[in-house]
């Protein structure tokens, strides 16, 4: 900035020639330099001041919101502070094929105390042992009083236990948040589920890991937050899961046996609609694993799947269905069914004496054991054993069960001719009820592999053809005639056509040998033969009918009667309408108003 000078020379010069006193200019140029100096100094001034007051201003309304949001907020327990990594305790939903929940979260608390923070030690032991009474006062007061900084009381509390709690007013007994795994149906779909437990713990989170079932198998993409939260959609139906459970709990109540299995299949999908293992357990309250003793009585075990037993005569569709594949025999050939069959010194006898010649289908209807063995010499040890293992017989299920790999089948060492001929009619090869209703379905659908699932299946998945649809057509025929005349009459259904093979084997012992009176009775069984769509099995463990004056085993019996009465709960829910026969017109007269 230029300064005006206080004596300029062209008024000075000025004021001399009109006689004023050039003393006069300057006196007034320095009055007008003062006044403005006197306005900047006060503009500056007023800035400031201004400035000062809006940072005032804006620090009491920080002050003033932040003491909002406190008062606001819930009050928070103290917490330790941990050095760790950050423990992700977030877990994706379960739910099944209509996005109906079978596994959630739920926000709970942990309780632990920090003994060095109690006032009165006595008095919350006391306290704490009558509200949980699995603790004893005695030895919490002895940890309360000793060298210990911290201390676990509860991993999981209610928030009536928390209160009560709260109600001792101990500054040392202090809540964890947590987020527990719920199964809000209890027991139901528990083999499938599995269960969860607490992993990695801090005071303020813990990790849910998967133990067992579906938890397990997918325990990583349920902790993924990547996945955002979507839920894993099983292909299970709950309500029909529930009703297939309830219906082979009564079974296996009224047939007296020691465990029971049943799975439902789409034959087109592999889906699995439901599946149910017995005795069970609620994964809520998961019990120990069996130590000692046979684990396959653990409530823990899923027969369905970890399961490997001879199947009985189930099999032996597979033995005349491979051989209409190969041309060696249809429907209608005869087949020799003199017995007893010798083979060495094996012998192998029918239940009942079926005459000396059966068609194939008789075969298949009355069951033969002589018919099916014989049927079996003209495949050959090579031939069925290539078969089986493209029915998935002879490598576990590839179901997404992290127990499946147990259920590993057990095949002969040697694959000799006795045991192409035991194995035709479901003895000498051990398998569970899940690798016979995925070869069940193989025959189902016209001939193509499927791969059992329990994820929802958007579109049909078969894999490559094993057979002819010719040749599953007419096992199919087959084993409906079963149901129609055969060991299964007591299968049918009106309404559905059922078709499907008993199967009843003798129980082997841990020593070697077979018992006299345990069976494993089993009934593979589809439905609507006319156009099949789902495969049944039903399998129970030891099972005795005593309705008559002898006991009776034998799958017919027994395993035959739960399963029509399954199909006659679920076939309706899942969708299926009856078919029903009209009755004939004839001898009805027409009449009118």
């Amino acid at each position: 900035m230029i300064r005006t000078p206080l004596r300029p020379l062209a008024r000075i010069l000025k004021a001399r020639q009109v006689g004023e006193n050039p003393d006069a200019i300057e006196a007034e140029n320095k009055r007008v330099r003062h006044e403005e100096m006197r306005d900047k100094s006060r503009s500056r001034a007023e800035g400031r001041l201004l400035m000062l007051g809006m940072m005032f201003f804006f620090a009491f309304v920080a002050i003033i919101g932040k003491m909002g949001i406190i008062a606001s907020t819930e009050p928070e327990e103290p917490r330790t502070a941990l050095v760790t990594n950050p423990i992700i305790n977030q877990r994706a939903n379960i739910v099944d094929r209509n996005g109906r929940i079978l596994a959630t979260n739920m926000d709970t608390h942990a309780l632990y105390a920090q003994p060095q923070m109690l006032v009165d030690p006595s008095r919350a032991a006391t306290e704490l042992a009558a509200i949980f009474p699995e603790l004893e006062a005695e030895k919490l007061l002895k940890d309360f009083t000793g060298n210990r900084k911290f201390l676990w009381i509860r991993k999981q509390i209610s928030p009536e236990q928390m209160q009560l709690v709260h109600d001792i007013g101990e500054p040392g007994l202090l809540f964890g948040p947590r987020e527990m795994r719920l199964y809000p149906n209890g027991p139901i779909a528990s083999h499938i589920l599995g269960g969860a437990r607490f992993g990695r713990e801090g005071v303020n989170s813990a990790e849910v890991i998967g133990v067992a079932g579906v938890e397990k198998q997918f325990d990583e993409y349920l902790r993924d937050p990547a996945n955002a939260g979507a839920p894993l959609q099983l292909s299970i139906d709950l309500t029909i899961q529930a009703a297939t459970e309830r219906v082979l709990a009564g079974g296996m109540m009224l047939m007296n046996a020691k465990g029971a299995t049943s799975i439902l299949m789409d034959v087109h999908t592999g889906e699995i609609v439901a599946m149910a293992s017995l005795p069970d357990f609620d994964p809520n309250n998961r019990p120990r694993v069996l130590t000692t003793g046979d684990q396959s009585d653990s409530p823990l075990f899923n027969r369905a799947v970890q399961g490997v037993y001879e199947l009985g005569s189930t099999f032996k569709i597979f033995a005349v269905a491979q051989a209409m594949e190969l041309g060696l025999i249809n429907p209608d050939t005869m087949i020799d069914t003199k017995g007893p069959m010798t083979w060495g010194r094996f012998r192998i006898n029918d239940f009942h004496n079926y005459g000396p010649q059966l068609t194939s289908t008789d075969v298949i209807v009355k069951s033969s054991n002589v018919g099916t063995a014989r049927i079996a010499l003209q495949i050959g040890p090579e031939r069925q054993k290539a078969f089986l293992e493209t029915l998935g017989f002879l490598k576990p299920t590839s179901v997404e069960l992290i127990e499946a790999p147990s259920g590993r089948p057990l095949q002969p060492k040697q694959w000799s001719e006795i045991s192409t001929m035991t194995i035709s009619y479901g003895h000498g090869l051990s398998a569970s009820p899940l690798h016979l209703a995925a070869a069940y379905a193989t025959i189902a659908n016209g001939g193509y592999q499927v791969s059992p699932t329990l994820l929802r299946q958007d579109h049909p998945a078969l894999g490559e053809r094993v057979m002819s649809e010719r040749s599953a057509d007419a096992a199919v025929e087959m084993l409906r005639q079963v149901v129609v005349r055969g060991t299964a009459s007591f299968g049918e259904v009106v309404g559905y056509e059922v078709a499907g093979k008993t199967g009843t084997a003798d129980k082997p012992k841990p020593t070697g040998g077979y018992y006299d009176d345990k069976v494993i009775a089993t009934f593979a069984s589809m439905f609507p033969a006319s156009d099949p769509k789902y495969v049944l099995i039903v399998t129970l463990d030891e099972p005795v009918e005593t309705s008559g004056t002898e006991p009776r085993r034998t799958a017919g019996w027994t395993a035959v009667p739960v399963a029509a009465e399954m199909i006659r709960r679920v076939a309706p829910l899942l969708g299926l309408r009856p078919q029903i026969e009209m009755s004939s017109l004839e001898g009805v007269t027409l009449t009118s108003n």
